[in-house]
């Protein structure tokens, strides 16, 4: 019987692909930094604030699941738009499961209807996943299991708490039972596949919706120009914050750079958490007029319909 050079069977690894789907807002990046057990995804209350497909990756002594956090599935206003929908539809034909997650909080609402309407076109198990239910009276949740069920034949409800991790290890016992046996895609040790320079993006990225006001987030675009380690071990990291209008440029850097620097402090923490190693941020801000709606710049940006 031949094994794997790490040690495990190959006849008894279990390993494939899982899509975590919803409308925005409903706590996709959450489950999937909670799982990780790290930042890998950026956090926000404003909508639309996943733009790429994230891959994290969750490896056990048995299994490994890597999963797609997905941008939310919504009504697109641009081509950026237009990109997001794609990247969230195209990864339910690309997966063993699919995690639906939905907001007890909120309801059924036009958008779990739609998502739900995309889901009958493929052959996928889903699993729904009712999350934030630590905001709600355990007896609510029975009427709104009926209502999704009565809409969808899931193939498992598991109720969450994506933000305190409640009953997130059974719906990872409950994920592993549907992927098939398969290879360790990824060393143990590794939590995604993005490389750090796209990661860092993001988290300053997150500091900026977290920071400035309704007008600005959905038109920011982060870029790391260069990223190297210097001989003293410090990674120096340079990067350009992109947004549509002049206006805007003002809002981000705010009075006397007070924004710019706040949103400066905040990711670089972050990124030595990641890094595990001191570094130096350096941000500028640049204008792109419409840039959400140019394809060359959107290619520039590393946004792909694949």
């Amino acid at each position: 019987m031949s094994s794997k050079p790490n040690g495990k069977d190959e006849k008894t690894f279990k390993s494939g692909f899982v899509a975590i789907i919803g409308r925005p807002n409903v706590g996709k990046s959450t489950l999937l930094n909670q799982v990780i057990g790290q930042k890998i995804a950026i956090m926000s209350d404003k909508p639309q604030t996943t733009r790429n497909k994230i891959h994290g990756v969750y490896t056990t002594d048995g299994a490994q699941i890597v999963f797609l956090d997905t941008p939310g599935i919504h009504k697109s206003q641009s081509k950026l738009g237009d990109y997001m929908v794609k990247a969230a539809q195209s990864a339910l034909s690309e997966v063993e499961a699919i995690l639906f997650l939905i907001d007890v909080v909120e309801g059924l609402g036009g958008g779990d209807r739609y998502i739900i309407e995309q889901l009958k076109k493929v052959q996928t198990p889903v699993i729904l996943v009712m999350n934030k239910i630590d905001q709600v009276h355990p007896e609510e949740l029975l009427p709104i299991i009926t209502t999704y069920k009565d809409l969808y034949p899931f193939a498992e409800i598991i109720p969450i708490s994506a933000m305190h991790g409640n009953n997130v290890n059974t719906l990872l016992e409950q994920v592993i039972k549907y992927l098939p046996e398969g290879p360790q895609y990824y060393p143990a040790d590794q939590v995604t596949d993005h490389p750090e320079q796209f990661v860092c993006a993001e988290l300053i990225r997150e500091k900026i919706l977290h920071l400035t006001r309704e007008e600005v987030p959905h038109s920011i675009a982060v870029a790391i120009e260069d990223m190297k380690v210097e001989e003293n071990g410090v990674v120096h990291i340079s990067a350009v914050i992109y947004v549509e209008r002049d206006s805007q440029k003002g809002i981000i850097i705010g009075k006397k750079g007070a924004l710019l620097k706040e949103v400066g402090q905040k990711a670089r923490a972050d990124i030595e958490a990641l890094l595990g190693s001191k570094t130096f941020l350096e941000l500028w801000v640049k204008v792109k007029k419409d840039w959400r709606n140019q394809e060359r710049v959107l290619r520039d940006l590393g946004f792909r319909h694949e």
